[in-house]
């Protein structure tokens, strides 16, 4: 991936219905590369696999978009590693007390204690490339809403506003946009792994008729999930991913 300097340039919005289609509707009619939309409130919110993001109020609904020529993976789980770094380290700095709470869930989500704080959609349309990340800044939805336990980031420190929490992480995005552009994919698999569950946490890898338990064994230098299981090594390109201790 050649990822060149990323200039983003942020649309504050009271209310949307979907911050990544309102990005994919702004690419289709010309919006040049850099455009990132935050919204107060997201009525539609989508999150991976076809879920609805539920928003319990005050939350982080942020999207930017990129050309693939910026933002195209020569590796196949750069993306997310990308999106994956860039959302944790900005959460991070907005309360720094949260980054040692934090763990990074391959390949979309970002946990705090465990629970799931916030979520990444990545999708491309012709010659772009959509980010959407989601997270629960003062308030988490129930368990009976999403079906798993969740977290807020205000149970670390104050919290800054959303304006600022979603500038930091376009920052980061850039930054680390500007390590694999100068650097090569390396650097980010190394700081996903700093940030992740450690190798050998147990795992359970569904999706559609896909049931596979094994232990996280790390990443392929393209970004794909190494798991470790009984019936030998195996790579994972796509699935849901499940923390098997947890269950997160």
């Amino acid at each position: 991936m050649n990822v060149g300097d990323v200039s983003w340039r942020l649309e504050c919005h009271d209310e949307l219905p979907s911050t990544s289609d309102y990005c994919l509707q702004k690419c289709r009619q010309g919006e040049s590369s850099g455009l990132a939309v935050l919204a107060l409130r997201q009525t539609r919110g989508r999150g991976s696999r076809g879920r609805q993001w539920q928003d319990a109020g005050q939350s982080l609904a942020l999207s930017g978009f990129l050309c693939a020529g910026l933002a195209g993976c020569s590796s196949l789980g750069g993306g997310g590693c990308l999106a994956s770094l860039a959302f944790f380290d900005g959460l991070a700095a907005s309360v720094p007390q949260a980054r040692a709470r934090l763990m990074i869930k391959w390949p979309n989500d970002i946990l705090l204690d465990g629970a799931k704080l916030g979520g990444i959609l990545i999708e491309r349309d012709g010659d772009h490339v959509v980010i959407g990340l989601g997270a629960n800044l003062l308030a988490a939805p129930g368990l009976a809403q999403i079906g798993r336990a969740a977290a807020s980031l205000s149970q670390c420190g104050d919290v800054p506003c959303v304006q600022n929490v979603a500038q930091a992480v376009l920052d980061r995005l850039s930054v680390w946009c500007r390590i694999w552009r100068e650097q090569g994919f390396a650097p980010l698999r190394g700081a996903w792994l700093e940030r992740a569950h450690p190798v050998g946490t147990p795992l359970v890898v569904a999706g559609g008729s896909t049931y596979e338990e094994g232990r996280f064994a790390g990443l392929e230098a393209d970004g794909r999930l190494m798991l470790d299981t009984d019936t030998g090594m195996k790579t994972v390109t796509t699935g849901e991913i499940l923390l098997a201790q947890g269950n997160a």
